[in-house]
């Protein structure tokens, strides 16, 4: 008797507890998932890895297809996102970024044009990786077809800032090799920043832009050569030049 009635007992309960997952099961299933976290990028941006070289070169198979000597090597990743004011940034960035010491030996002074350096670039889908777990997925890079006319006008704009023959390039699409030789080390991470959809505050950047480029292209003001000298007087440690002085002024 008591034995039936602890057995009626237990198959209310199961049955109970069976209506408790399932409930909880479809609740599960309703529940919206959360937004997937980008495991290697952001938003998608043109992206770029700098290093400091002694030298560099591009090999596809058995050939050499290009070689630079001192100056620096840039992978570049194209983003689906990325228009032509990324592309600007990116070059006056790269040609202007203080990576190099001067003729007294005043670190992280000169750019690679200061230096009359060289430059290798090579295209890098792979830097717009996504982590889907531990795999990488790369929609955020530009297809091909349209990336490789955009490369190439990256190239363009960049030997025309500069000297056509200081820069060189890998070979689009190709499995390379690339043998860099970093001098340091010396490595920069650069991201093309986000542009802004206000017409305004469009305007009001590229005002902020031509105002820097000017006063760079003028040089040092009397008063700020004055200064400058007043305080060598004062501290004359100030410029050392030595290793990790880095200087808080601006480029373009």
């Amino acid at each position: 008797m008591w034995f039936s009635c602890i057995s009626s007992t237990l198959r209310k309960k199961t049955g109970s507890n069976r209506k408790l997952d399932d409930s909880s099961t479809s609740a599960a299933r309703e529940r919206p998932r959360p937004a997937k976290v980008p495991g290697c990028c952001g938003s998608a941006a043109m992206r770029a890895v700098i290093q400091r070289v002694t030298k560099a070169s591009v090999t596809v198979g058995e050939e050499q297809v290009s070689s630079i000597g001192r100056g620096l090597c840039v992978l570049l990743g194209i983003s689906v996102d990325d228009t032509q004011k990324d592309a600007e940034y990116m070059v006056r960035k790269i040609l202007n970024l203080r990576l190099f010491e001067d003729e007294s030996g005043r670190s992280w002074s000169q750019s690679v044009m200061d230096g009359n350096l060289e430059v290798l670039c090579v295209s890098q889908f792979t830097l717009q990786c996504i982590l889907k777990g531990n795999k990488p997925d790369f929609h955020a890079a530009m297809p091909a077809e349209l990336a490789q006319p955009f490369y190439n006008s990256i190239l363009e704009d960049m030997r025309s800032a500069y000297k056509p023959e200081l820069v060189k390039d890998g070979k689009f699409g190709a499995k390379m090799q690339v043998h860099i030789q970093n001098d340091g080390p010396v490595t920069v991470e650069l991201t093309s920043p986000s542009s802004p959809t206000d017409p305004k505050q469009m305007a009001k950047q590229e005002k902020q832009q031509q105002r820097k480029e000017k006063t760079r292209a003028k040089g040092p003001t009397e008063s700020g050569r004055e200064k400058g000298s007043q305080r060598s007087r004062q501290d004359p440690s100030a410029s050392s030049g030595a290793e990790g002085d880095v200087s808080s002024e601006r480029e373009p």
